[in-house]
């Protein structure tokens, strides 16, 4: 085997020529075969599950199909009727956004805030990290039972509590103002995961840094500006990621809790998908929407990637 040094290489690593197959020893011809055969499943399960379903999925896109009989191509037909005619179209995609507008930041605010306080050697620490963490783990049926109860305007615990220090409480589930904003509270439980990883991305921070700091006059305000925040950017890109992308697919809580109402002020994206293909069975139509969802997340998610080269410190080169 000829070892060469790459030229171009300034750190004057050693370059090995890449072999055709049929060149290799046997030693290396049986680790990739033992290494395509480890990747196999991975393989075959992408292709059942994930890009044998989009690719029917864009094919049935432009299609009309009840499920029973055979699909029908119609071309952008269904694009056509849903920028066009379908008034749920638009107001699914304006409660979406809504919900994602305000819950996404409020997720990374409030994981950041619960980490910075846990990140510390307190007394029974550890205790309260898994008090925080532990609703997450929740049924999430179980959890949007509940919480219909805690916002029943008559006997829920949320207007008992606020009548005891003299405040009528709203109707919650039933006001169409309010619905919105109870399903955005409710959310707030499942703030445990991202508070996990954002106190290890704290735990990051390097403490000789935050020392000197320190010793050059810097007060609180100053740590989190200059060297929390950046020291912890990169796990804060990650949890933007993360709840742009729940926010955007939610429908347990509104299926379960409101069924898109009071007047749809509670209608999300995925709930419009959800009545089209198992309701109206109108599967092509479904599936339209699903795609014009994809590229809305993708979008999302590649301008987050675009917009990190601004503000996101790596100290990988």
């Amino acid at each position: 085997m000829t070892v060469q040094i790459d030229q171009h290489n300034q750190v004057g690593e050693l370059y090995i020529p890449a072999k055709p197959w049929f060149g290799m020893s046997r030693l290396r011809r049986r680790e990739a075969i033992d290494g395509m055969l480890m990747a196999l499943p991975w393989i075959v399960g992408f292709i059942l599950f994930i890009a044998g379903p989009m690719l029917f999925g864009a094919y049935t896109a432009l299609t009309e199909w009840d499920i029973i009989s055979s699909p029908v191509f119609i071309g952008f037909g269904n694009f056509r009727q849903m920028f066009t005619i379908d008034p749920r179209f638009w107001q699914s995609l304006k409660v979406t956004f809504t919900y994602t507008a305000i819950s996404a930041p409020l997720h990374v605010v409030l994981s950041f805030v619960l980490a910075s306080l846990l990140n510390s050697k307190a007394p029974f620490i550890n205790f309260f990290r898994s008090t925080y963490y532990l609703p997450s783990i929740l049924p999430v049926v179980a959890t949007a039972v509940l919480w219909s109860w805690v916002f029943n305007p008559n006997f829920g615990l949320l207007n008992l509590g606020l009548a005891t220090i003299g405040i009528d409480g709203p109707m919650w589930l039933s006001d169409k103002n309010w619905a919105l904003a109870a399903i955005i509270i409710m959310n707030i439980m499942y703030v445990g995961p991202n508070m996990i990883i954002m106190l290890a991305g704290l735990q990051r921070v390097p403490i000789e840094l935050v020392e000197a700091a320190k010793l050059d006059g810097a007060n609180r305000w100053h740590l989190l500006r200059y060297i929390t925040i950046p020291m912890t950017s990169s796990v804060i890109f990650l949890i933007v990621i993360f709840n742009i992308n729940s926010s955007f697919q939610t429908f347990t809580q509104a299926f379960l809790m409101t069924g898109g109402g009071p007047q749809y002020s509670t209608y999300f994206f995925m709930l419009h998908i959800y009545n089209q293909a198992w309701v109206s069975f109108n599967m092509g139509y479904a599936s339209a929407l699903a795609w014009v969802m994809f590229v809305i997340i993708i979008s999302f998610v590649f301008i987050h990637f675009r917009l990190s080269r601004l503000w996101v410190y790596s100290d990988v080169d």
